[in-house]
């Protein structure tokens, strides 16, 4: 996530990374590891199945995993860290990370041949954070409950929405790649990049600081107010992106990036031909949009209070993925609107059969099956199964489907249940194929 509206993120500094030997050591294992998977011939033949199912020439479906519960998945010490350094604890957590998931639950992930030094560039993002009460079951978790207090309510209010400052300190972006190619010499080539994928959502910001029943009252009994904050909301993030691309900090994400709430980004048209490989614009890449607040909202509110005012960022980019966890089953008619949208959320709150009837072969469905059958008293492989296939069956022969399993806020310490779902997804749709 580009922006995090819980905290302020301070820019990036300059610090020399001194190593020990026994920390060098561990991240090399490691990246020995990565390196051998990546080097995996499927990798390429499952690239070759995420694009043709962008492409909407899909073979079978795909499944991908992410937002797991990384607190409760550790078995056998395996993501337990060892480092030291807090930069090699990062770099470690990934390689652990990637190691576990390829080893118990890889699906349809890819790794990529190289290793990533993201650019250390720094938004001061919107000039507001959230101001909330929390309650945590489980401090080891990042998921608790929030109650939002209230900050903005009235038009001058919308004024402590900043336009955000985009820097990028190449000193910073310089000490880490070469403590990378360092470490990782002989094992893995290492890459900068610059920011892939934009996570773009005005309406999950607003409700923090405005509140959730406020927000959706306001459609009704202020709607010019609501029309305001949004407006300034899309401004802040296409002001941001216009710095984006003057600094030429963009980089493509039709690759293995996420995009939007759903899977990897390979697709035949983009880049596209309008592409300079030293200079990525917006329209070479996938946008993407949702309100996931409007689930109850009707299709012409939704199209008013959201999707009207973001199609300004949206028409900038060379193709699109639209929602999250809204039920958009019954909002087709509004989303063919968006003139580059590609793939479409079909969270768990849609109907299978009116979701086929509306979307059919025309966009990728992004399926996201319910992550409660892994938080329930007792694993249940048998009514996952039932779950999959029954979306599966019912989709067959006329849609274009990923399974995206997300949201995973617990497995009840049980690691080897979603082991078991990814195991079980993957013979699902490969009995498809």
């Amino acid at each position: 996530m580009l922006h995090d509206p819980s905290h302020y993120t301070p820019p990036p500094v300059v610090e020399e990374i001194r190593l020990s030997q026994e920390d060098k050591d561990v991240l090399r294992r490691l990246a020995q590891n990565v390196a051998d998977i990546a080097a995996l011939p499927i990798h390429a033949e499952k690239a070759g199945l995420w694009r043709r199912l962008n492409d909407l020439d899909s073979v079978r479906p795909m499944v991908w995993i992410n937002e797991i519960c990384w607190n409760e998945m550790n078995v056998d010490d395996e993501l337990t860290l060892r480092c030291e350094h807090p930069w090699a604890q990062d770099q470690e957590r990934e390689l652990r990370q990637l190691v576990y998931q390829w080893s118990h639950l890889p699906a349809d992930m890819i790794l990529s041949d190289f290793l990533t030094c993201p650019l250390a560039i720094h938004s001061t993002s919107f000039g507001i954070v959230e101001d909330v009460d929390v309650v945590k079951m489980d401090e080891t978790s990042d998921i608790m409950s929030r109650h939002f207090n209230i900050q903005i309510k009235e038009l001058d209010d919308i004024e402590k929405i900043k336009m955000p400052v985009v820097t990028h300190n190449e000193k910073a972006t310089e000490v880490r790649y070469q403590a990378m190619c360092e470490v990782y010499d002989g094992i893995m080539p290492v890459k900068k990049v610059g920011q892939t994928h934009i996570w773009f959502t005005p309406w999950d910001y607003l409700i923090r600081w405005w509140g959730v029943e406020e927000a959706m009252v306001d459609l009704v009994l202020r709607p010019d107010l609501v029309h305001a904050a949004v407006d300034r909301m899309v401004d802040a993030w296409m002001t941001e992106l216009d710095q984006f691309v003057e600094q030429n900090l963009l980089a493509l994400d039709c690759n293995n990036t996420r995009i939007g709430s759903g899977g990897y980004g390979y697709v035949s048209a983009l880049p596209g031909v309008d592409y300079a490989a030293d200079c990525v614009k917006p329209h070479n890449m996938w946008g993407c949009s949702n309100a996931q607040m409007f689930s109850e909202v009707s299709p012409e509110m939704h199209w008013e209070f959201a999707i009207e005012h973001d199609m300004r960022w949206l028409e900038r980019w060379g193709l699109t993925y639209y929602g999250c966890c809204e039920p958009l089953d019954f909002k087709m008619d509004m989303l063919r609107r968006i003139p580059n949208l590609r793939k479409v959320s079909i969270s768990p709150w849609c109907k299978p059969s009116r979701a086929v009837e509306a979307v059919g072969a025309d966009y990728v469905m992004s399926h996201k099956p319910n992550p409660a059958i892994l938080a329930e008293d007792s694993w249940d492989p048998e009514q996952a199964r039932k779950n999959i296939r029954w979306f599966l069956d019912a989709t067959e022969g006329q849609c274009h489907v990923e399974l995206i399993m997300k949201d995973i806020s617990t497995v009840r310490y049980r690691p080897q249940a979603l082991w078991e779902w990814a195991a079980i997804a993957m013979e699902e749709v490969e009995r498809m194929a």
